[in-house]
């Protein structure tokens, strides 16, 4: 059974939380755009009783705070709830796992955290200096990437809006899974407001560069703020249409310990489409 709960963090953000399970191990997971933490359901009832899941709404989303400057949604604020969040348990967590935007702070908070986790699970989120990389000097990925700048218009929560969200059901291309029931769980969350979400993007520079003073020219990711050392196994559906699989080459130069399982018959949504594969992954981490 899936229990929500608040949690207030020390710095006064607070975050809405779905929970499942009750047992010793600890299991955080992050969703992404334009998600909410509904998505974790399936699978945080398969890894339940045994496993103790929560799967918070991050900030800016449905239930969560939602400052309105932009500059309160960089990656180091985000990171930061995150943290405060696991601190909030007590013990570090035995598996952080993370999906899309919630990818970006698990893979920060992993390289500059790595007391507060044992073990890491990405699924299609590209890790910062690979997507630094391609964003700079891949034409394919600039070009995939080009709906990032769509979404840091101004105006955009309002197009999104249009006519019961036409223009964001078109991001998850041809999805089965998307019943009308979990269609309607979609709408649920998007009325919540999405500027908060689009502050994501419109704070961050990894997006594709529209003009010479953008600041992805001059970006410098140090290797040792962006190396992850704790064990890490990507999960990565290789139908995704927005992040390519240029991303993953030379990975293994920021992730010593990584395992890199694709699979070929997914895409981007594959926590929909293989909720099962997700949890026996997670099960495969924890023994």
């Amino acid at each position: 059974m899936i229990r929500c709960f608040d949690v207030t963090l020390p710095g006064g953000i607070e975050l809405a939380c779905r929970g499942a399970g009750d047992g010793p191990r600890r299991v955080m997971l992050l969703h992404g755009f334009p998600e909410a933490a509904f998505v974790w359901d399936e699978v945080m009832q398969m890894l339940a009783p045994q496993v103790s899941c929560v799967a918070p709404n991050l900030r800016g989303y449905a239930g969560s705070s939602a400052p309105t400057q932009p500059e309160a949604y960089r990656v180091k604020h985000l990171v930061g709830d995150v943290a405060a969040l696991i601190e909030a348990g007590g013990v570090p967590l035995d598996v952080l796992v993370a999906h899309d935007w919630g990818g970006a702070l698990a893979w920060n908070l992993a390289a500059q955290r790595p007391e507060l986790l044992k073990h890491l699970v990405m699924i299609n989120s590209p890790h910062p200096a690979t997507f630094l990389r391609e964003l700079r000097h891949g034409a394919a990925q600039q070009a995939a990437s080009r709906y990032m700048t769509f979404l840091c218009r101004p105006d955009a929560q309002a197009l999104l809006a249009e006519h019961d969200w036409a223009r964001l059901w078109p991001f998850f291309g041809d999805a089965t899974w998307l019943t009308p029931e979990m269609r309607e769980r979609y709408r649920q969350a998007w009325r919540h407001g999405l500027d908060g979400p689009l502050n994501y993007y419109r704070s961050s520079p990894l997006r594709p560069a529209t003009k010479p003073g953008d600041s992805l020219h001059t970006l410098v990711l140090p290797d040792d703020a962006v190396t992850v050392r704790v064990p890490t196994t990507l999960l990565w559906g290789e139908g995704d249409k927005a992040l390519l699989p240029a991303l993953l080459d030379g990975l293994e130069q920021w992730v010593p310990q990584l395992r890199l399982l694709r699979v070929p018959d997914a895409t981007h949504w594959i926590v929909h489409e293989r909720p099962q594969l997700v949890a026996d992954e997670i099960r495969a981490v924890l023994a």
